[in-house]
């Protein structure tokens, strides 16, 4: 079984468009660049969200292919949010209480069931609900990466194992060893981002 699934690996990764490579890289890049809050992880983040837009609309999961979209406008909010703070590294990192991330979490699953709704009514989508959760959810995290909110590495722990299961059944290999490679970063994004946390949010 291990052996089977290492030949539909490498069988994959040898034909994987250089648009999914292309923009697996650049996405690791951005969160690198991220986790240390850099200003120039938007510039990555948008050639990547780009790229993506048309992987994902290939592979016929197209609120993702949207989503991408979204990340590209949000890129360019990001730059304009990060440039007006103070180039000093962790300014404005926040936290925001639990209350707003279930509003938050409310409004994801809303328009997720919207969403879904209309995509498996008029279109082959590949798993609607689903593909709109992480759609949703990941829009929503990416507003708090441009806010800087700690929580949103949380947001991104679950939505990234949820995406690495769909784009292994879609058999989008380079991108669903990118969302490994995500989750292990995860961790050094909470570590470095608690850091910038002031004292009283600590807690």
């Amino acid at each position: 079984m291990i052996h089977l699934l290492a030949d539909q690996l490498a069988s994959a990764w040898r034909t994987a468009s250089w648009i999914e490579i292309s923009g697996a890289v650049l996405a690791i890049v951005y969160l690198l660049f991220a986790i240390w809050q850099w200003r120039s992880c938007w510039i990555a983040a948008f050639v990547s969200s780009c790229l993506y837009i048309v992987v994902m609309f290939r592979a016929r999961l197209y609120m993702e292919s949207v989503l991408n979209g979204f990340y590209a406008a949000i890129a360019v909010y990001g730059w304009w949010q990060w440039s007006r703070r103070s180039s000093e590294a962790g300014r404005g990192v926040q936290r925001w209480p639990l209350g707003r991330h279930a509003l938050g979490l409310a409004g994801v699953v809303v328009c997720s069931l919207c969403s879904a709704y209309f995509l498996r009514r008029y279109t082959p989508a590949a798993w609607p609900f689903v593909d709109s959760m992480v759609t949703w959810s990941s829009a929503f995290a990416t507003y708090l990466v441009a806010v800087k909110v700690y929580e949103n590495w949380h947001w991104w722990l679950v939505i990234d194992s949820v995406a690495l299961f769909v784009y292994f059944r879609r058999e989008l290999y380079p991108t669903m060893l990118l969302f490994g490679v995500y989750l292990i970063m995860i961790g050094f994004g909470i570590r470095e981002w608690r850091r910038s946390l002031p004292a009283a949010q600590h807690g």
